[in-house]
């Protein structure tokens, strides 16, 4: 089960930080993806971690202003967001597969509910 957390208003150019919390041993196999979907459109590929921690992939519209980040003894995987623009306001997912990263949704067993970020301009 995946759960996360962090999601809210924030002005433009504001950080906020993720959280997605884990429940079960195998965490620490699992490769996350954060997912973001807006009104009306598909959801969309943010970033990816390995379940090693030691290889990260961004979206090319999130590169440089976000970064994810896991923790295996706390089974969280966390994005830091930095610069935010009213653009990346949308509801955030967190998914999770064995082992290897995916910028593919449909490659992802694992969902979290998600949460919604709001950027105001």
């Amino acid at each position: 089960q995946l759960v996360e957390s962090g999601g809210r208003w924030v002005q433009a150019g504001g950080s906020l930080r993720l959280s997605c919390a884990a429940s079960g041993r195998t965490f620490s196999t699992y490769a996350v993806g954060w997912f973001r979907q807006a009104p009306g459109k598909e959801r969309e590929f943010v970033a990816t971690i390995r379940w090693s921690g030691d290889s990260t992939y961004y979206a090319d519209s999130v590169k440089g202003r976000f970064t994810i980040s896991r923790d295996n003894a706390k089974n969280t995987v966390y994005l830091q967001m930095n610069r935010l623009k009213p653009e990346d306001t949308a509801v955030y997912y967190c998914a999770g597969r064995t082992y290897y990263s995916s910028s593919l949704a449909r490659e992802y067993d694992y969902w979290g509910q998600g949460t919604q970020v709001t950027v105001s301009s």
